[in-house]
């Protein structure tokens, strides 16, 4: 294992410190609570907005944390849910007056933490209210499982539902909105590699030369099927397919589509396949009217890409294009 790191058990906390460092006007880094907020906190009456899961797939969730996205982030371990103790505090430094809204991710571990963090804050004199990102159409969604992953859609619910707080919708508005967006979201990932988690310090599982995994998580683990590998148009064919056929959107629908890198896969090779989806896309008469195209959800040193489409309504374009202030992303004033 070759990585630019200290001590193995410190990643997280090494990693935090840093983020902090080179972004002290719009973040900070509480090491006590072991969770990351705002700089300047939001003016008084602004519904908070609140997310976390487990290291290892930066720069979600703390490099989103900023004006027109998330008010605080909690971190786990790698791939680790954060603990209750974090949410609470996160919960707790996000909150204005107006509630907060958490934004979870579906795997166990984190909805188990959030839900014991929001019994632990039933006394409190604090609102709270959920969306759950299940997008993952890798994964089945039948009784008796888990259901879908949350994916590609968790950052978009952040952006859109983030802007949407920052403009002082209440809390109740800002629940239906996000769980519009994440209805109307679908991801699907391919991997090329796994993933060595720092502690590990080998791969999780073994891919042979030659070969790749449709339907990976964030988590490393493996995917669904594996199959020879294939070109970057086959490879679009594939994401089209299984992400369309689910989500089905109307015809000539404007859409959001983003091209999200696993975290060692080279942005040269994001565009080259980006353009063979939008070309897929536009042969089934959909109109990507925006796009994202980079490392936003990662799976530490994993090498592949996942697609995820949103189908855009004027109100959510809106609210895309409205101005943000991350670390990861920023636009507008």
């Amino acid at each position: 294992m070759q990585k630019i790191i200290n001590d193995p058990a410190d990643v997280v906390t090494d990693y935090l410190h840093g983020l902090a460092a080179a972004h002290p006007d719009i973040l900070r880094f509480d090491a006590e609570q072991r969770i990351v907020v705002r700089t300047h906190p939001a003016k008084p009456g602004k519904v908070g907005i609140v997310a976390g899961g487990g290291s290892g797939c930066e720069p979600l969730h703390n490099g989103f944390v900023g004006r027109g996205m998330l008010d605080a982030a909690c971190p786990g371990e790698i791939f680790t849910s954060p603990n209750p103790d974090q949410i609470v505090a996160a919960t707790k430094a996000a909150d204005s007056g107006a509630g907060v809204l958490h934004i979870i991710k579906n795997f166990s571990g984190e909805v188990m933490n959030f839900g014991m963090a929001a019994e632990l804050l039933a006394f409190e004199d604090l609102t709270i209210e959920t969306v759950l990102i299940n997008d993952d159409v890798a994964v089945k969604d039948v009784p008796g499982t888990a259901g879908r992953r949350g994916l590609g859609a968790t950052i978009l619910v952040e952006k859109i539902v983030g802007a949407a707080a920052e403009r002082g919708d209440r809390l109740d508005a800002l629940t239906s909105l996000g769980r519009r967006v994440n209805a109307r979201a679908r991801s699907f990932g391919v991997g090329l590699s796994s993933c060595t988690p720092p502690l590990r310090g080998r791969p999780i599982f073994e891919l042979p030369d030659g070969t790749i995994e449709l339907g990976i998580g964030i988590s490393g683990e493996p995917g669904r099927e594996r199959v020879p590998m294939l070109t970057a148009r086959e490879i679009a064919a594939v994401m089209v397919e299984e992400v369309i056929s689910d989500l089905q959107p109307a015809g000539g629908a404007n859409i959001l589509v983003l091209i999200n890198g696993m975290g060692a896969t080279p942005l040269s090779e994001l565009y080259v396949l980006y353009g063979e989806v939008e070309a897929l896309l536009r042969e089934r008469s959909f109109r990507p009217a925006r796009r994202l195209i980079g490392n936003y959800l990662t799976s530490l040193d994993q090498a592949g890409a996942a697609l995820t489409v949103l189908e855009l309504d004027e109100e959510m374009t809106k609210l895309w294009d409205a101005p943000v202030s991350t670390p990861s992303i920023r636009w507008g004033e």
